[in-house]
């Protein structure tokens, strides 16, 4: 039958792709469907300013390259041309008084800039990098693409270890009780705990500190797609083209078909139906996923209050791409001319409580008014983002969704939006003076309303899909039926950020989900175990 399909796929974000490319090669016959005109979901590279220049609109600041299996797997390097630029410099937070702290690629070069404000957090730093890089490469890392353990078999496997019971450590710290434990100066202070919690993880959490390692050891590996994020996202496509998968853009979805309890496929709102002989896997919100395309009636009662009860995350971002007649010229430059090239700063933050500040008030609804955030120029590293001379800008600043004064509909306020974008360029000014009102030659933002408006998964501007918290990661990411892929619909699969181990383009859930429908569907693997989860088994650190 033309409709007739081996597994069909909703979403095609990054984990929908990556699940498409295996299962495709694996030579099943796949059908990915997409809600919006073009596939990639956060992997998107758009013109959204003027012509030539090219903002990244979502994923920008890649973190897993080298650690996800799906580059050495499809050869995404050498085969589809995707490249990535990992700037020398990180991580810069320059300081009205024109110093800087500096995060270089070289931990030396880190321990020399930090010196300069405190010598004790240089040497700290040197003993938590490398204690961070053994335990993402030995435990962390393979975690990221193996299905989860319960929360007791891991705890047990942690205290079997000295490198698990280090880790078990940082689980039982909140992220500002590990800053302060670490670091004495401030602003020593005030950069770690921005570089570990702006992904999502509340300063004062207790119980997911076992991602400091990952967020403290990425800290130094941030990557740049050369081209774009959406190169990415293409190289993927190819691959599923080139193993004769389909996709269907536009694509608006009334039904998944239930029958007996098994999934049967997928109705969109014209009647079309698309059937799956062994799987349909999901990797959208387990909201919609559930609630809307299965349904209530096809659920346990009790189920269907774990999705309800589910959480979002407590901030989204507010993103203003810029069209800049020249790249910044920072003050901090004078004396570290390096600085001009760093590819991420924060900006605006004085003190770290200023920063603890900012987060409690985002909590209730509300935005300071010296609000900080990251800023990028992407053209400085990779001068195809932008025209000659010129330069692209990204400042993200983190904001709720829902305002205190206003609700969501006042990120629609094209006035809000303009004191939004004032404010962040005066910010700018302060640090660079050269970029003046007249050199931003024009603005496009992107509030957390806009995000949920442009995607339907990241409610309420969840870009993780939803929230880090003890009771939503490991085991119970979405919740203990669904952490690994499997759901209460026989065939029926989750695959996407709401799922372990979370968001961000990490490549851990797609992965992880492809594997598991392999397994289920009695599907070979093309591809082989990846060699640090192999080590990281024989070692004890993974079942």
């Amino acid at each position: 039958m033309a409709n007739e399909y081996d597994v069909i796929i909703i979403g095609t974000g990054p984990n929908g792709l990556e699940i498409g490319a295996y299962l495709s090669k694996a030579g099943q016959k796949v059908l990915l469907l997409e809600k919006r005109y073009e596939a990639g979901g956060g992997l998107a590279t758009e013109q959204i300013t003027l012509p030539d220049y090219f903002h990244n609109t979502h994923a920008i600041f890649h973190m897993m390259v080298d650690y996800a299996p799906v580059y050495q797997d499809f050869n995404l390097e050498e085969q589809y041309d995707v490249r990535h630029i990992v700037p020398e410099l990180q991580w810069a937070m320059p300081l009205p008084n024109g110093k800087c702290i500096c995060v270089y690629r070289d931990v030396e070069k880190t321990c020399a800039s930090i010196a300069k404000f405190s010598q004790k957090d240089a040497d700290a730093y040197r003993g938590m990098y490398h204690e961070c890089d053994e335990l993402m490469k030995a435990i962390v890392g393979p975690q990221t693409f193996v299905k989860p353990e319960p929360a007791p078999l891991m705890a047990a496997r942690a205290e079997a270890s000295e490198l698990g019971r280090k880790l078990t450590a940082f689980s039982e710290m909140t992220p500002d009780e590990f800053i302060k434990d670490t670091f004495e100066n401030d602003h020593v202070r005030t950069l770690m705990l921005y570089t570990c919690c702006h992904w999502g993880l509340d300063y004062s959490q207790s119980g997911v500190g076992y991602l400091i390692p990952l967020y403290f050891n990425r800290m130094s590996n941030y990557r740049l797609t050369a081209g774009g994020s959406h190169r990415v996202s293409n190289a993927l496509l190819k691959a599923i083209f080139e193993n004769q998968g389909q996709i269907r853009t536009s694509a608006q979805i009334k039904r998944i078909i239930v029958e007996n309890g098994t999934a049967k496929g997928v109705e969109l709102d014209d009647g079309t139906q698309f059937m799956a002989n062994k799987a349909v896997v999901s990797t959208i919100d387990i909201h919609q996923t559930f609630l809307k395309y299965v349904g209530e009636d096809k659920l346990d009662n009790d189920f269907v209050a774990m999705i309800n009860a589910w959480q979002w995350e407590k901030w989204s971002l507010c993103d203003l791409h810029l069209a800049l007649e020249e790249p910044p010229h920072f003050k901090a430059a004078e004396s570290n001319p390096d600085v001009d090239k760093a590819f991420m700063y924060v900006l605006g933050y004085e003190s770290s409580d200023e920063l603890r500040h900012e987060w409690d008030m985002m909590d209730t609804g509300e935005l300071p008014e010296k609000a900080g955030y990251i800023a990028s120029f992407p053209s400085v590293h990779d001068p195809y983002q932008a025209p000659p001379g010129r330069a692209s800008g990204l400042l993200t600043q983190m904001a709720p969704f829902e305002l205190k004064d206003g609700g969501s509909e006042k990120w629609l306020n094209y006035k809000f939006r303009e004191q939004i974008a004032d404010y962040q360029l005066a910010t700018l000014e302060k640090y660079a003076p050269n970029i003046t009102k007249d050199k931003v030659l024009w603005w496009n933002i992107t509030t957390p309303a806009d995000i949920q408006n442009k995607f339907a998964n990241m409610v309420r501007g969840s870009y993780k899909q939803g929230q880090y918290h003890p009771l939503q990661m490991g085991y119970l990411r979405p919740n203990q039926e669904c952490s690994h892929n499997v759901t209460p619909i026989k065939n029926l699969f989750v695959g996407g950020a709401g799922v372990w181990p979370g968001g961000c383009v990490i490549w851990g859930p797609g992965y992880v989900c492809a594997n598991t429908v392999a397994e289920e569907c009695g599907i070979g693997k093309w591809w082989k175990e990846p060699e640090m989860v192999t080590q990281a088994r024989e070692k004890g650190y993974l079942p």
